[in-house]
Parts: structure tokens; sequence; C-alpha cells
């Protein structure tokens, strides 16, 4: 079980602290909802969650099934929706070695879309995901 403690700090601001390791993450309000958007905002975190998710268990199946994944990058978009406010949209895009097989790749994209994060979002949160092979 993993705990974190936060703390409000100011300004539409927060400091998050994941206790096993002592890292700390801040958020700020975005420009669009009085803050400055100076840091991740707590959908931004949403956001990178998915990708960062999706990449991570990519890579324990490369690893567990020894395929040279090599360098793999993404892109996510967040798209809000106003009434209510929430997160409507995320456009993710994974970018992967060309040189991967198609069996490699599907296999990779399977895992990734089955993630954790993915799974845990509510279905009305479109998740739109493409792979690129460069």
């Amino acid at each position: 079980m993993n705990k974190y403690k936060g703390t409000y700090l100011e300004n539409l601001r927060c400091k998050v602290e994941h206790i096993e390791s002592g890292s700390i993450i801040n958020t700020d309000a975005p420009k669009d909802n009085h803050g400055k958007g100076e840091m991740f905002s707590p959908t931004d975190l949403l956001a990178a969650a998915l990708g960062s998710c999706m990449v991570t268990i990519i890579a324990i199946r490369a690893n567990t099934k020894k395929i040279n994944l090599g360098a793999v990058d993404f892109e996510i978009e967040k798209v809000m929706q106003s009434s209510p406010r929430k997160v409507g949209e995320l456009k993710l895009t994974i970018k992967m070695n060309k040189t991967l097989s198609l069996k490699d790749r599907e296999y990779l994209e399977k895992e990734g879309l089955n993630c954790p994060v993915a799974l845990s979002l509510h279905p009305e949160l479109k998740q739109q995901v493409s792979f690129e092979y460069i």
C-alpha cells in the first residue's frame, strides 16, 4: 500500500509527498482556473499518469519477453470540458522504435492499453491512444 501526504501551501498550490521515498510533487491551479499554471495541475498529473503508466507497462512486458524496446517517447493532450469542469479527453501518442516486429508491436500495444491507470479511469473519459513507429 502506498501512502502520500499533502499540504495546501497557498495561492492555489499544494505539495504532495510520497512517504516511502520522500519524493515531492508541487501542483498549481491552471491558468484557466484561477492559477498561475507554473507547475503541473492535478488534472495534468492525471494525464501524465496515463502516459507514464502505459509506457511503464510496455517496458515491463518488453523486459519480460526480452524485446529490445529502445527509446520510447510519449505526448499527451488533455482536453477539459466545462460543465461540469472535468477532463473530457486524453489524446496520447506513444512513439516507439520502427524496428519492432509486427508481433511485438501488437503485443506491446495491447499490454499498454490495459495499464492500471487506463483501467481505473471513468469510462466517460475518452482515451484516444495512438502508436507511432519512428
